[in-house]
């Protein structure tokens, strides 16, 4: 009986861990070129990771990530695909590499990624 109780106990105990680690946007996230094709196919929340490439003149609290392997792109006719983000925090600066965890919501025909957490992974020393 007693191996039972354990055997229940370390189940809970990992059940437990994998919502924390989910919830806290431990999973997998998904890069820019995964969603910018489709942005209205990710529903519910979901967490994007890219790099900070500027922010909108008109909302201070908009900003674009691109994709990380865009980094890697050195000529002139580069393709440079954004997500719009709006984070209420505080913002990223350009070069940031970032996990944002949040849901897209369709506003004026486009979507836009309404992020609830933000964490800066790392800084890429772009644009100057």
């Amino acid at each position: 009986m007693k191996k039972y109780m354990i055997i229940a106990a370390a189940v809970v105990f990992g059940a437990a861990l994998s919502y924390v680690l989910l919830a806290a946007g431990g999973g997998k996230a998904l890069n820019v070129n995964e969603i910018s094709s489709d942005p209205g196919a990710y529903a519910g929340t979901i967490t994007v990771t890219g790099v900070m490439g500027g922010t909108s003149p008109q909302d201070p609290t908009i900003f674009g990530i691109m994709d990380i392997k865009e980094l890697q792109c050195k000529t002139a006719n580069c393709n440079k695909v954004f997500v719009p983000i709006k984070y209420q925090g505080k913002p990223p600066v350009v070069g940031d590499e970032i996990r944002a965890t949040g849901k897209f919501v369709n506003m004026d025909g486009g979507y836009l990624f309404a992020a609830d957490k933000l964490k800066v992974v790392r800084n890429h020393k772009i644009g100057g």
